[in-house]
C-alpha cells in the first residue's frame, strides 16, 4: 500500500492491516505526521505534536507485533488527544495561556489506557479555553468542509484532526456536548459515554457531575474500538464504574430488528431546529424503521429547557473550580471566559439549587421514556455549523453564545446517559447534519449498535470533506 493512502483508512481497517503485518505502525505514524506537517496549517487541529515520541512508540509497537505480542485493535494506531488531558512530559495547556508552560509528570488515565493498548500518541489537539465558552487562545480551528465555518467545540481540534484524516481516531471531552457538537458540525462520529464509564483522572475539569471522556472517530466501529481502550474502572476516579469493559464491536452486527426507537417530538418541531435538520433526522428514523426497528414519537417536555439548566450548573461549577485564578489572574482569561466566570461566581445559591431540581426532573423524564424504548433520537444540533468571524475579535456578553440554543446535547449530560452523534446528511450550505442517539445508562453498546446499523445503510460516512 502507498504510504500516502494510509491516513484515508478507517481505524478498524488500519488495525486489521497492522495485525496482519501488511502495514507497520512506523509506516502509519510517518504517514500521519507527514500529512499533519503538510496540511494542518489550514485546520489548526494540533497544539502540540509528539513526533519523536510517536516514532519511538511506533518502533516499539512494530517490534512487539513482530514478536507475536499483539495487544489488540488499538495496537500501533496513531491517535490524537484533546489538550484538556494531562500527558506526561508534553505541554498540556487546556487551551489557555494560564497553563502555557504546564508539563505534567504523569498521564491522564485515558491516555495511560491508550498507551497500554498500544496506541501511538501523535499529539494534543486544540480546544476552546479550558473547554468552556467559544474562544481559542492559540489558533482558531477551521472546518474541513469549509474553512470559513466553525468545526464546533470545545473538542474542536479532535474533530478537525479526525475529519481531515490527521489521525486514525481521537479522544475528546464532553460536558454539555463538546464531543457531539464537533462530530456533528465536522461530519464524523462522536460518543459521550455513560457518565463514569471512562476515568476523568488527569482531566482538567468543567462540571464534575457531567464531564465525560470519549472518542471522536470516522466510523462507529472506530469509536467502539477507541471506547474499549479508554474505558474501565480507575481507583483514582471514585466515580468510575467497577464493571468489566465489554467488547463493544461485538454488538455491531447490523441487527436492530425489534428494537424500540423514540423520536423526541420537542426536538423536531422546534424554533431552534432548522426544518432541513429536522427533516434529515426524521428521514434517519425512517431508515431505522426500514431496518426492523419500531419508531414512534415521544414527548420529553423538559428537553426544551436543557441548555438553560445545564448552562447554570456548568457556570457555577466551572467558577468554583477556577476560584483562585479568578481572584488572582482574571485578566489572563479570554474576555468571554472572564464574563462566564464572573457570572458563575455571583449566581445565587437558590438559582443553582433550582437548576439542580430541574436537572433531576429532566433526568427522570429521560429515564422514564427509556423504560419503554431502547434508544431515543433527535438532532445533535438544530443547525449546521456557523460561519467563523475573520480576524481578531472580542466577544461581548450579549453575543457570547450565538450557537448555544441550537445545541441539542445537554439533556443527556444532565441525565448521565450515553449519546452518540453520527452524520445523517448535509444542509443547503453543504455542511454536515448530525443524528443524535441516546440510550440507557451503561448500555453504550446498544447506542453503538443502532448508530452502526444506520451508518452502514447510508453513504454519509464515506464522503470526504472538500479541503482534506
Amino acid at each position: 500500500m502507498d504510504k500516502a493512502d494510509i491516513p484515508f483508512l478507517s481505524a478498524a481497517d488500519l488495525s486489521r492491516l497492522i495485525q496482519g503485518k501488511e502495514v507497520s505502525p512506523v509506516e502509519a505514524t510517518e504517514a500521519y505526521l507527514e500529512r499533519i506537517d503538510s496540511l494542518d496549517f489550514k485546520f489548526n487541529s494540533y497544539l502540540a505534536l509528539c513526533s519523536e515520541e510517536a516514532l519511538r512508540a511506533a518502533r516499539e509497537a512494530e517490534g512487539a507485533i513482530a514478536r507475536g505480542n499483539y495487544l489488540g485493535p488499538m495496537h500501533g494506531l496513531p491517535v490524537a488527544v484533546k489538550d484538556q488531558l494531562w500527558s506526561k512530559g508534553v505541554r498540556s495547556t487546556g487551551g489557555s495561556r494560564i497553563l502555557a508552560d504546564f508539563i505534567p509528570d504523569e498521564d491522564a488515565t485515558a491516555i495511560a489506557n491508550l498507551k497500554r493498548a498500544g496506541a501511538i500518541l501523535l499529539g494534543k489537539t486544540n480546544l476552546t479555553e479550558f473547554a468552556m465558552t467559544y474562544s481559542h487562545c492559540y489558533r482558531t480551528p477551521r472546518n474541513p468542509w469549509d474553512l470559513d465555518y466553525s468545526p464546533g467545540g470545545s473538542s474542536s481540534g479532535s474533530g478537525t484532526a479526525t475529519c481531515a484524516f490527521l489521525c486514525a481516531t481521537s479522544v475528546g471531552e464532553d460536558t454539555g456536548g463538546s464531543i457531539r457538537r464537533p462530530a456533528a458540525w465536522s461530519g464524523v462520529v462522536g460518543l459521550k459515554p455513560t457518565w463514569g464509564l471512562v476515568s476523568r483522572y488527569g482531566v482538567m475539569p468543567g462540571a464534575w457531575s457531567m464531564d465525560a471522556i470519549g472518542p471522536i472517530s470516522r466510523t462507529v466501529e472506530d469509536a467502539a474500538i477507541t471506547l474499549g481502550a479508554i474505558a474501565g474502572y480507575d481507583p483514582k476516579d471514585p466515580y468510575t464504574w467497577n464493571t468489566p469493559v465489554p467488547d463493544y464491536r461485538s454488538a455491531l452486527d447490523g441487527n436492530i430488528g425489534g428494537m424500540r426507537v423514540g423520536i423526541i417530538a420537542e426536538q423536531i418541531d422546534s424554533d431552534v431546529v432548522d426544518p432541513e435538520v429536522g427533516d434529515a433526522v426524521v428521514a434517519a428514523a425512517s431508515v431505522l424503521e426500514g431496518l426492523g426497528a419500531t419508531v414512534e414519537e415521544v414527548s420529553i417536555p423538559l428537553t426544551r429547557h436543557m441548555t438553560d439548566i445545564s448552562g447554570l450548573i456548568m457556570r457555577v461549577d466551572e467558577a468554583s473550580k477556577h476560584r483562585t485564578w479568578i481572584r488572582e489572574r482574571l485578566r489572563d482569561y479570554s474576555h468571554d471566559l472572564q464574563i462566564a466566570h464572573l457570572t458563575g461566581s455571583i449566581l445565587p445559591a437558590q438559582v443553582y439549587y433550582k437548576a439542580q431540581k430541574l436537572r433531576s426532573l429532566l433526568r427522570t423524564q429521560v429515564l422514564d421514556t427509556l423504560q419503554d424504548h431502547d434508544v431515543l433520537v433527535l438532532p445533535t444540533s438544530g443547525r449546521t455549523a456557523p460561519r467563523l468571524e475573520d480576524g481578531p475579535r472580542v466577544i461581548t456578553s450579549k453575543e457570547m453564545a450565538p450557537s448555544w440554543p441550537f445545541m441539542r446535547t445537554s439533556a443527556f449530560s444532565l441525565a448521565s446517559t450515553p449519546a452518540i452523534s453520527v452524520p445523517c446528511g448535509f444542509g443547503s450550505s453543504g455542511l454536515p447534519i448530525g443524528l443524535q442517539i441516546t440510550g440507557r445508562p451503561g448500555e453504550d453498546g446498544a447506542v453503538l449498535k443502532v448508530a452502526h446499523a444506520y451508518e452502514q445503510r447510508t453513504p454519509w460516512h464515506t464522503m470526504r470533506p472538500t479541503h482534506a
